[in-house]
């Protein structure tokens, strides 16, 4: 059960499918109406070459949080990214590029190489728009129940997670899905305030 049908939450289940299981995708609106649709900037990937490295990225990272970030989450970032940005591509999203097909790059906010690929200036609307396409090619693998917010999660008897309760926005009714795993990718972290901090 993946709970959030934006871009975190459809590469969480089209992962899923890669690995042979199922998933099934409950998100409160329409499949892919999300934050990352609002993304407009770019996507951080640094390729080897044009004088950047995962490392240049790793520090950036670093310095922009302040060095408060979890190392080794940043480092995992850094270092998948490039992988990331290349699975999009065969997905299809359409990164905008040179007539010779180099993807072009721009500088982000805080960065000390130019590594942010971008779709014009609709980025995260491209991505989202790639990710739900290929999630829909799979109904068999990859079900996705719109209009159903989670509004309970389920635990087992050791008390982990092991499904939720959805509420259907359109019928009212309840719906209770049991799961062997459930991602929680429903955003919302800008508008989480525990005494003042985030």
């Amino acid at each position: 059960l993946i709970i959030g049908g934006g871009g975190a939450g459809t590469s969480a289940a089209l992962l899923a499918r890669e690995h042979g299981m199922k998933a099934m995708i409950a998100t409160k609106l329409r499949h892919g109406d999300a934050n990352t649709i609002m993304a407009e900037g770019g996507i951080q990937a640094a390729s080897k070459g044009h004088k950047d490295s995962p490392y240049y990225h790793y520090l950036d990272i670093m310095g922009g949080g302040h060095f408060e970030n979890d190392p080794d989450l940043v480092e995992t970032l850094s270092l998948q990214a490039p992988n990331a940005l290349k699975w999009l591509e065969t997905l299809g999203c359409n990164f905008s590029k040179y007539p010779d097909g180099t993807l072009k790059t721009n500088h982000g906010g805080g960065t000390s190489r130019k590594r942010m690929h971008f779709a014009g200036d609709i980025t995260g609307l491209e991505i989202m728009r790639t990710l739900r396409d290929e999630s829909r090619s799979y109904p068999d693998d990859i079900q996705i129940v719109e209009f159903a917010p989670a509004v309970e999660l389920l635990l087992n008897e050791r008390g982990d997670c092991a499904g939720a309760i959805l509420y259907n926005l359109e019928t009212e009714e309840y719906l209770i899905v049991k799961a062997k795993a459930v991602v929680i990718a429903s955003g919302g972290c800008g508008r989480l305030h525990i005494q003042g901090y985030m």
